[in-house]
């Protein structure tokens, strides 16, 4: 992004996050409900980490936790809410479409409820050999006004799929409009790959 685009996504950023109460830190469905896949120890990155429920939840498992975010309000707060919780997290603030990643780096990516999609091959080479992608964020033909309206930061259907298809699928769940729309999770794909 940079430049003027940059500071504009920033100071929207950080009014967002300036009014979410500290209770907005949980991790990712596509985390929480799939714990049991990751190893037992390793590096994790939380990108887009907003209020750092990630990087809290990785951190607590014992990973080397890096977090990152274009906000300062957001990382700030993630920084004191980790050292109260006396959890080493390496949370900073960068602007991740422009930022160098590095490769074969993280065991663990985590992404939720952000979409970049000139990032999917920074983010693929970020992982080592067995390293785990879990990911999750809004779809086009979602049944609720949840998330963006914008159709560029929305998944169009299989679009997580297609975007990550060099990882090996491990768990997958895309629910569109089928069935009783009052059930499930309808508003987002959520992708478990992994790296082999």
């Amino acid at each position: 992004m940079g430049g003027a685009g940059a500071d504009a996504s920033r100071a929207k950023w950080d009014e967002i996050y300036r009014k979410m109460s500290d209770g907005s830190s949980e991790p990712a469905c596509i985390l929480a409900e799939n714990a049991h896949l990751l190893p037992t120890s390793g590096t994790a990155l939380d990108l887009a980490c907003g209020l750092g429920g990630n990087a809290l939840f990785l951190a607590q498992r014992g990973f080397k936790t890096v977090a990152w975010d274009i906000s300062e309000v957001a990382v700030g707060r993630l920084r004191a809410l980790a050292e109260c919780l006396g959890l080493a997290i390496e949370a900073e603030v960068r602007d991740v479409e422009s930022t160098e990643f590095p490769r074969e780096f993280f065991d663990v990516v985590v992404v939720s409820r952000f979409l970049a999609r000139n990032l999917v091959g920074p983010i693929a080479n970020s992982l080592k050999r067995g390293g785990l992608l879990f990911y999750q964020t809004y779809v086009r033909d979602k049944v609720s006004p949840a998330g963006p309206s914008n159709p560029a930061y929305l998944l169009a259907e299989n679009e997580l799929l297609s975007l990550f298809r060099g990882l090996r699928v491990v768990v997958y769940r895309e629910e569109g409009r089928l069935g009783d729309l009052s059930l499930g999770h309808r508003d987002e794909a959520f992708l478990v790959g992994e790296k082999t």
